[in-house]
């Protein structure tokens, strides 16, 4: 019988992760975090306690059993580790690199009462990537129904809702605005955090699933929402279309050229594939001197990849301090290693033209820290006769999205006060078949929220359907049945006439 391990005796470091040098991965796209090796996986392994709580299940949005799959890395059954994780996981190749796991599982891990926690990211990106590498996949048996889900976006929300409703048995479809599949995992974020290959090795398994992807697609243009339900005879649609639409400051010159999104420059560099432009007909101008108004993970991104473009300088300006930043500090780390300077406390309230239209400078003002307001987080205050100019001739707003406008535009989907599809405590919509889930219900989220979502949204359209859920119980007993099966199922069986 093993020894209960203590937090004396597992390996008190956390196992550190194999990193490009911050010179060397400035000037290309090359993943920055290289990944454990088997041993580094096996050692930290280890430091998981096993702890009879398992809080970090709780902190999962998607609820993986994380001390199971951790217990069977340590027996070095990768491929059992990789069976616990898509059991409950659509994309663990993906949220191992891309979520916030500080804030969610390890951020609730009993290890880190004393000690840096359990790197379960980490871990659950080594299982990916080595289900990848091999060939794996989690296809279970399926028999077909005869209901046909039409999902609108294939971001994380869709596809996991798509991958639930197709392991239940239905004709599924997938309609993306651009040219390839992903959504925000493919046009929001670079390559050096999250490469193209692993996006379409997580897609391909949902092709295994028998799920078909219609890309060139923009739904409330060729199509509506309802038209999906009447005319196209879907039985239900799923609405995950994210919340791409870009927030700009409102100052004076903020329409010179040179100012643009973050989401626009992202999306032309990953998406599109600027940054090889003349191989790629995309174009992308970059200025030598850049600013980055705002602090989150996309501005993070959107500074790393100007440095990567050319950009000699390039400063991130953000109205409160490093304390308040919401980005993850792995990502501000490797921006400051490789030699982003950041302005903190200090807030734009003009671009400054230089006569023909560009950008030659920001004016500025310095900022300090007052009561907190109804995030929780100190409001900043203006600091008087503190106007100052950044010298700059290019200006990238990374402050927040909204939902796009074309779902309220073409259906009658009831929106909220900020634009967002409302929806019930089940994700149903006001439009009887049609449910939604991500950020265009919930504003900005993480990848692995946006999957807890779609995966809520499977559950009440098989619900709606009376699909029975592969491992739900019967129904309790007073139900009207017909040859034995209750009706509440709307299901149907074979049988054979002599």
């Amino acid at each position: 019988m093993a020894r209960k391990k203590t937090i004396r005796t597992i390996p008190q470091q956390r196992t550190p992760m194999p990193e490009q040098d911050p010179q060397e991965r400035a000037g290309n796209f090359a993943e920055v975090a290289c990944g454990f090796r088997p041993d580094d996986a096996l050692n930290e392994a280890e430091r998981c306690l096993f702890c009879p709580e398992q809080p970090c299940i709780a902190g999962c949005p998607v609820a993986i059993d994380i001390p199971e799959f951790i217990r069977k890395i340590s027996e070095k059954d990768i491929r059992g580790a990789y069976d616990v994780i898509t059991a409950t996981s659509l994309l663990p190749a993906v949220c191992g690199r891309v979520c916030p796991q500080e804030n969610q599982c390890e951020g609730v891990c009993t290890v880190g009462d004393s000690l840096e926690p359990v790197a379960i990211g980490r871990l659950e990106r080594f299982v990916g990537d080595a289900a990848i590498k091999e060939g794996w996949a989690s296809v279970p048996y399926i028999e077909s129904n005869r209901f046909r889900i039409g999902i609108v976006g294939s971001g994380p929300a869709g596809m996991a809702c798509a991958a639930d409703m197709a392991k239940a048995g239905c004709d599924v479809t997938v309609y993306e605005a651009f040219h390839e599949p992903g959504g925000v995992l493919r046009y929001g974020i670079p390559e050096f955090r999250l490469p193209n290959e692993v996006v379409d090795a997580e897609i391909s398994g949902l092709a295994r699933l028998g799920i078909k992807f219609e890309c060139n697609t923009l739904v409330g243009r060729l199509f509506t929402i309802e038209q999906m339900i009447d005319e196209m005879c879907f039985d239900a649609v799923f609405v995950g279309t994210g919340a791409g639409y870009p927030t700009l400051l409102g100052i004076p010159g903020d329409s010179l050229n040179g100012v643009l999104s973050a989401n626009e420059l992202l999306t032309r560099c990953n998406l599109m594939r600027a940054r090889e432009f003349p191989g790629y007909d995309t174009p992308q101008p970059l200025g030598r001197r850049v600013a980055v108004v705002g602090a989150g993970n996309t501005a993070m991104d959107a500074m790393r990849v100007c440095l990567r473009l050319g950009a000699e300088k390039v400063y991130c300006v953000y109205r409160r301090s490093k304390t308040e930043c919401p980005a993850r500090a792995e990502e501000v780390h490797h921006a400051l290693e490789e030699g982003v300077e950041f302005h903190w406390l200090t807030n734009p309230v003009e671009i400054l033209g230089d006569g023909e239209g560009g950008v030659r400078g920001m004016r500025c003002v310095r900022m300090e820290l007052g009561a907190p307001d109804e995030s929780g987080r100190r409001r900043p205050v203006p600091v008087p006769d503190s106007e100052h100019d950044i010298v700059v001739d290019m200006v990238v707003f990374a402050i927040g999205t909204n939902a796009n406008p074309i779902m309220g535009q073409t259906s009658s989907l009831r929106l909220n006060e900020w634009g967002y599809i409302a929806t019930d405590e089940s994700l149903a919509t006001s439009v009887p078949g049609v449910y939604a889930g991500g950020d265009i219900v919930t504003g900005a989220a993480t990848v692995i929220e946006a999957m807890g979502a779609g995966r809520r949204a499977a559950r009440s359209m098989m619900a709606y359907l009376g699909i029975r859920e592969r491992d739900a119980p019967y129904a309790a007993e007073g139900g009207e049945k017909l040859f034995g099966i209750d009706l509440r199922e709307r299901n149907f069986v074979r049988i054979r006439v002599a």
